[in-house]
Protein backbone atom coordinates (compact mmCIF):
# COMPACT_ATOMS: atom_id res chain seq x y z
CA UNK A 1 0.00 0.00 0.00
CA UNK A 2 2.39 2.69 -0.92
CA UNK A 3 1.92 6.21 -0.20
CA UNK A 4 2.62 7.45 -4.01
CA UNK A 5 -0.16 5.61 -5.77
CA UNK A 6 -3.19 6.83 -6.36
CA UNK A 7 -5.76 4.92 -3.62
CA UNK A 8 -9.42 5.05 -4.31
CA UNK A 9 -11.88 3.14 -1.55
CA UNK A 10 -12.49 0.49 -3.92
CA UNK A 11 -9.17 -0.16 -4.36
CA UNK A 12 -8.31 -0.02 -1.01
CA UNK A 13 -11.22 -2.52 -0.63
CA UNK A 14 -9.51 -4.83 -2.73
CA UNK A 15 -6.44 -5.10 -1.61
CA UNK A 16 -7.22 -5.07 1.94
CA UNK A 17 -8.93 -7.98 1.68
CA UNK A 18 -7.02 -9.87 -0.56
CA UNK A 19 -4.35 -9.28 2.24
CA UNK A 20 -6.11 -10.35 4.89
CA UNK A 21 -7.29 -13.64 3.20
CA UNK A 22 -3.56 -14.14 2.59
CA UNK A 23 -3.17 -13.41 6.30
CA UNK A 24 -6.10 -15.75 7.47
CA UNK A 25 -8.04 -12.91 9.32
CA UNK A 26 -11.73 -13.97 9.73
CA UNK A 27 -14.23 -12.50 7.42
CA UNK A 28 -11.96 -10.68 5.49
CA UNK A 29 -14.15 -8.66 3.34
CA UNK A 30 -16.01 -7.77 6.46
CA UNK A 31 -12.97 -6.83 8.63
CA UNK A 32 -11.71 -4.82 5.05
CA UNK A 33 -15.01 -2.81 5.51
CA UNK A 34 -15.53 -2.35 9.18
CA UNK A 35 -11.71 -0.93 9.18
CA UNK A 36 -12.31 1.43 6.33
CA UNK A 37 -15.53 2.63 7.89
CA UNK A 38 -13.47 3.01 10.88
CA UNK A 39 -10.76 5.62 9.43
CA UNK A 40 -12.95 7.26 7.04
CA UNK A 41 -16.06 7.74 9.39
CA UNK A 42 -18.32 6.50 6.95
CA UNK A 43 -21.25 3.97 7.35
CA UNK A 44 -20.81 0.43 5.14
CA UNK A 45 -23.38 1.38 2.55
CA UNK A 46 -21.52 4.78 1.96
CA UNK A 47 -18.20 2.83 1.20
CA UNK A 48 -19.94 1.24 -2.14
CA UNK A 49 -21.64 5.09 -2.82
CA UNK A 50 -18.48 6.71 -2.20
CA UNK A 51 -16.67 3.68 -4.59
CA UNK A 52 -14.04 6.44 -6.64
CA UNK A 53 -13.45 8.40 -3.43
CA UNK A 54 -9.50 9.13 -2.98
CA UNK A 55 -8.04 8.36 0.01
CA UNK A 56 -6.00 10.98 1.84
CA UNK A 57 -2.30 10.67 3.31
CA UNK A 58 -3.20 10.67 6.72
CA UNK A 59 -5.91 8.11 6.49
CA UNK A 60 -3.91 5.72 4.42
CA UNK A 61 -1.35 6.08 7.29
CA UNK A 62 -3.89 5.50 10.00
CA UNK A 63 -5.35 3.00 7.71
CA UNK A 64 -1.94 1.03 7.45
CA UNK A 65 -1.90 0.78 11.13
CA UNK A 66 -4.91 -0.76 11.91
CA UNK A 67 -4.22 -3.49 8.79
CA UNK A 68 -1.19 -4.40 10.16
CA UNK A 69 -2.81 -4.99 14.15
CA UNK A 70 -5.78 -6.50 12.05
CA UNK A 71 -3.01 -8.82 10.51
CA UNK A 72 -1.23 -10.01 13.24
CA UNK A 73 -4.69 -10.90 14.40
CA UNK A 74 -5.89 -8.46 16.86
CA UNK A 75 -9.70 -8.42 16.87
CA UNK A 76 -11.39 -6.26 14.42
CA UNK A 77 -13.99 -5.29 17.25
CA UNK A 78 -11.44 -4.11 19.54
CA UNK A 79 -9.53 -2.18 16.96
CA UNK A 80 -12.64 0.09 16.01
CA UNK A 81 -14.39 0.06 19.35
CA UNK A 82 -17.74 -1.44 18.24
CA UNK A 83 -19.36 -4.50 16.95
CA UNK A 84 -22.98 -5.47 16.02
CA UNK A 85 -25.05 -8.06 17.65
CA UNK A 86 -28.79 -8.68 17.32
CA UNK A 87 -28.97 -5.91 15.12
CA UNK A 88 -27.96 -3.24 17.40
CA UNK A 89 -24.73 -1.23 17.33
CA UNK A 90 -22.40 -2.23 20.40
CA UNK A 91 -19.17 0.01 22.04
CA UNK A 92 -16.67 -2.77 22.84
CA UNK A 93 -13.28 -2.66 24.56
CA UNK A 94 -10.91 -4.96 25.39
CA UNK A 95 -12.28 -5.21 28.91
CA UNK A 96 -15.49 -7.48 27.82
CA UNK A 97 -16.01 -9.85 25.50
CA UNK A 98 -16.91 -9.53 22.18
CA UNK A 99 -20.37 -11.07 21.51
CA UNK A 100 -20.22 -14.71 19.61
CA UNK A 101 -23.39 -15.26 16.89
CA UNK A 102 -24.13 -18.49 19.03
CA UNK A 103 -25.33 -16.10 21.90
CA UNK A 104 -27.84 -14.46 19.03
CA UNK A 105 -29.76 -17.86 19.44
CA UNK A 106 -29.72 -18.08 23.54
CA UNK A 107 -31.54 -14.35 22.87
CA UNK A 108 -33.79 -15.44 20.25
CA UNK A 109 -35.08 -18.44 23.00
CA UNK A 110 -35.28 -15.84 25.42
CA UNK A 111 -37.71 -13.10 23.73
CA UNK A 112 -39.74 -16.16 22.61
CA UNK A 113 -40.22 -17.39 26.22
CA UNK A 114 -41.04 -13.80 27.38
CA UNK A 115 -42.64 -12.70 24.66
CA UNK A 116 -45.58 -15.79 25.30
CA UNK A 117 -46.14 -14.67 29.08
CA UNK A 118 -48.36 -11.73 30.25
CA UNK A 119 -47.88 -9.10 32.56
CA UNK A 120 -44.24 -7.21 33.19
CA UNK A 121 -41.66 -9.60 32.51
CA UNK A 122 -38.53 -9.47 35.17
CA UNK A 123 -35.23 -10.92 34.02
CA UNK A 124 -31.67 -11.38 35.74
CA UNK A 125 -28.38 -11.16 32.93
CA UNK A 126 -25.28 -13.03 34.94
CA UNK A 127 -22.09 -12.01 33.98
CA UNK A 128 -23.24 -9.61 31.37
CA UNK A 129 -19.97 -8.54 29.96
CA UNK A 130 -20.66 -5.53 27.15
CA UNK A 131 -24.41 -5.86 28.21
CA UNK A 132 -24.95 -7.31 24.46
CA UNK A 133 -27.43 -9.82 26.03
CA UNK A 134 -29.61 -7.44 28.15
CA UNK A 135 -29.63 -4.73 25.29
CA UNK A 136 -31.33 -7.34 23.00
CA UNK A 137 -33.57 -8.60 25.30
CA UNK A 138 -35.05 -4.64 26.64
CA UNK A 139 -35.44 -3.66 22.89
CA UNK A 140 -37.43 -6.78 22.10
CA UNK A 141 -39.50 -7.42 24.83
CA UNK A 142 -41.62 -4.41 25.74
CA UNK A 143 -42.62 -4.87 29.01
CA UNK A 144 -39.13 -6.06 30.32
CA UNK A 145 -37.42 -5.06 33.58
CA UNK A 146 -33.50 -6.51 33.86
CA UNK A 147 -31.10 -6.71 36.63
CA UNK A 148 -27.45 -7.44 34.77
CA UNK A 149 -24.74 -8.41 37.52
CA UNK A 150 -21.30 -8.38 36.65
CA UNK A 151 -17.81 -9.08 38.55
CA UNK A 152 -16.07 -6.83 37.11
CA UNK A 153 -16.07 -3.03 36.81
CA UNK A 154 -14.69 -2.05 33.75
CA UNK A 155 -16.98 -4.58 32.02
CA UNK A 156 -20.22 -2.59 33.08
CA UNK A 157 -18.73 0.99 32.25
CA UNK A 158 -19.04 -0.57 28.91
CA UNK A 159 -22.39 -2.00 29.25
CA UNK A 160 -23.38 1.41 30.93
CA UNK A 161 -22.32 3.34 27.74
CA UNK A 162 -24.38 1.08 25.43
CA UNK A 163 -27.86 0.75 27.82
CA UNK A 164 -26.97 4.26 27.46
CA UNK A 165 -26.77 5.00 23.79
CA UNK A 166 -29.50 2.37 22.99
CA UNK A 167 -31.60 4.38 25.16
CA UNK A 168 -32.25 1.62 27.34
CA UNK A 169 -31.35 3.07 30.76
CA UNK A 170 -35.31 3.10 32.05
CA UNK A 171 -35.39 -1.20 31.79
CA UNK A 172 -31.96 -2.41 32.30
CA UNK A 173 -30.28 -2.24 35.99
CA UNK A 174 -26.75 -2.89 35.92
CA UNK A 175 -25.35 -4.12 39.37
CA UNK A 176 -21.69 -4.95 39.91
CA UNK A 177 -20.76 -7.56 42.08
CA UNK A 178 -20.08 -11.88 41.95
CA UNK A 179 -23.03 -13.34 40.00
CA UNK A 180 -26.25 -13.23 42.01
CA UNK A 181 -24.54 -11.08 45.08
CA UNK A 182 -26.05 -8.05 44.33
CA UNK A 183 -29.45 -9.17 44.41
CA UNK A 184 -30.63 -9.48 48.18
CA UNK A 185 -32.91 -13.01 48.10
CA UNK A 186 -35.84 -13.28 49.13
CA UNK A 187 -37.54 -9.98 48.20
CA UNK A 188 -40.28 -10.05 45.54
CA UNK A 189 -38.44 -7.84 42.90
CA UNK A 190 -35.44 -10.67 43.73
CA UNK A 191 -37.41 -13.15 42.09
CA UNK A 192 -37.17 -13.47 38.27
CA UNK A 193 -39.04 -15.38 35.30
CA UNK A 194 -36.02 -15.53 33.35
CA UNK A 195 -32.39 -15.71 34.32
CA UNK A 196 -30.20 -15.70 31.62
CA UNK A 197 -26.33 -15.96 31.50
CA UNK A 198 -23.44 -16.46 29.05
CA UNK A 199 -20.60 -17.33 32.01
CA UNK A 200 -17.10 -18.05 31.54
CA UNK A 201 -16.67 -21.59 30.50
CA UNK A 202 -13.62 -22.38 29.25
CA UNK A 203 -11.83 -25.40 30.97
CA UNK A 204 -8.09 -24.88 31.42
CA UNK A 205 -6.75 -27.55 28.76
CA UNK A 206 -9.02 -25.56 26.08
CA UNK A 207 -7.97 -21.85 27.01
CA UNK A 208 -4.49 -22.81 26.12
CA UNK A 209 -5.60 -24.47 22.55
CA UNK A 210 -7.45 -21.15 21.79
CA UNK A 211 -6.82 -19.19 18.66
CA UNK A 212 -4.38 -16.34 19.44
CA UNK A 213 -6.88 -13.60 18.27
CA UNK A 214 -9.09 -14.67 21.44
CA UNK A 215 -5.70 -15.97 24.05
CA UNK A 216 -3.87 -13.04 23.98
CA UNK A 217 -6.64 -9.92 23.43
CA UNK A 218 -9.84 -11.01 24.67
CA UNK A 219 -9.74 -10.73 28.77
CA UNK A 220 -9.21 -14.36 30.33
CA UNK A 221 -11.75 -14.14 33.61
CA UNK A 222 -14.33 -13.49 31.34
CA UNK A 223 -13.57 -17.11 29.87
CA UNK A 224 -11.28 -19.38 32.01
CA UNK A 225 -13.97 -21.60 34.54
CA UNK A 226 -11.62 -23.93 36.01
CA UNK A 227 -10.28 -27.51 35.41
CA UNK A 228 -13.51 -28.50 33.72
CA UNK A 229 -14.80 -25.15 32.69
CA UNK A 230 -17.58 -25.77 34.94
CA UNK A 231 -17.21 -23.11 38.17
CA UNK A 232 -19.94 -20.95 37.14
CA UNK A 233 -22.36 -23.39 36.35
CA UNK A 234 -21.55 -24.87 39.33
CA UNK A 235 -22.05 -21.76 41.60
CA UNK A 236 -25.23 -20.65 39.98
CA UNK A 237 -26.75 -24.23 40.33
CA UNK A 238 -26.50 -23.85 43.88
CA UNK A 239 -28.11 -20.75 44.52
CA UNK A 240 -30.68 -20.03 41.46
CA UNK A 241 -33.60 -21.72 43.56
CA UNK A 242 -33.91 -18.57 45.96
CA UNK A 243 -34.14 -16.43 42.43
CA UNK A 244 -36.44 -17.85 40.15
CA UNK A 245 -40.57 -17.57 40.04
CA UNK A 246 -42.22 -20.79 40.43
CA UNK A 247 -42.78 -21.04 36.80
CA UNK A 248 -39.54 -19.23 36.15
CA UNK A 249 -36.41 -20.40 33.60
CA UNK A 250 -33.03 -20.56 33.55
CA UNK A 251 -31.30 -20.29 30.41
CA UNK A 252 -27.41 -20.53 29.86
CA UNK A 253 -25.05 -20.74 26.61
CA UNK A 254 -22.41 -23.89 27.21
CA UNK A 255 -19.24 -25.18 25.63
CA UNK A 256 -19.94 -27.82 22.61
CA UNK A 257 -18.83 -30.47 25.28
CA UNK A 258 -20.48 -29.58 28.27
CA UNK A 259 -24.24 -30.40 27.85
CA UNK A 260 -24.04 -33.63 29.85
CA UNK A 261 -22.71 -32.34 32.81
CA UNK A 262 -24.29 -29.11 32.61
CA UNK A 263 -27.77 -31.21 32.58
CA UNK A 264 -26.49 -33.09 35.15
CA UNK A 265 -25.69 -30.52 37.75
CA UNK A 266 -28.96 -29.13 37.28
CA UNK A 267 -30.91 -32.20 37.69
CA UNK A 268 -28.95 -32.72 41.47
CA UNK A 269 -30.65 -29.40 42.54
CA UNK A 270 -33.94 -30.80 42.08
CA UNK A 271 -35.11 -27.37 41.37
CA UNK A 272 -35.98 -28.39 38.12
CA UNK A 273 -39.07 -30.04 36.40
CA UNK A 274 -37.65 -30.48 32.51
CA UNK A 275 -33.95 -29.51 31.57
CA UNK A 276 -33.47 -30.03 27.85
CA UNK A 277 -29.92 -29.25 26.16
CA UNK A 278 -30.31 -26.90 22.88
CA UNK A 279 -27.87 -27.53 19.65
CA UNK A 280 -26.82 -24.57 17.81
CA UNK A 281 -26.29 -24.36 14.09
CA UNK A 282 -23.07 -26.35 14.22
CA UNK A 283 -24.79 -29.33 15.62
CA UNK A 284 -23.28 -29.02 19.31
CA UNK A 285 -24.91 -28.67 22.58
CA UNK A 286 -24.85 -24.27 23.46
CA UNK A 287 -28.00 -24.04 25.59
CA UNK A 288 -29.22 -25.47 28.51
CA UNK A 289 -32.76 -24.09 29.08
CA UNK A 290 -34.11 -25.77 32.92
CA UNK A 291 -37.75 -24.84 33.90
CA UNK A 292 -38.55 -24.68 37.70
Amino acid sequence: MSAMEIWTIKKLLEWVTGYFEEKGVDAPRLSAELLLCHVLGLERIQLYTLYDRVVDGQQLAQLRQFVKRASEHEPIAYLVGRCEFYSLPLSITPDCLIPRPETENLVEKAISFLRNRSGSQHVLDLCTGSGCIAAAIAKNVNDSQIVATDISDAALKVAAENIEKLKLADKVKLLCGDLFDPIIEGLDDGRFDLIVSNPPYVSEAEYDGLDKNVKEYEPSSALLAGTDGLDIYKRIAKRVDGFLKPDGILMMEMGYAQGPAVHDLLEKTDTFKTITIEKDFANNDRIAIATK
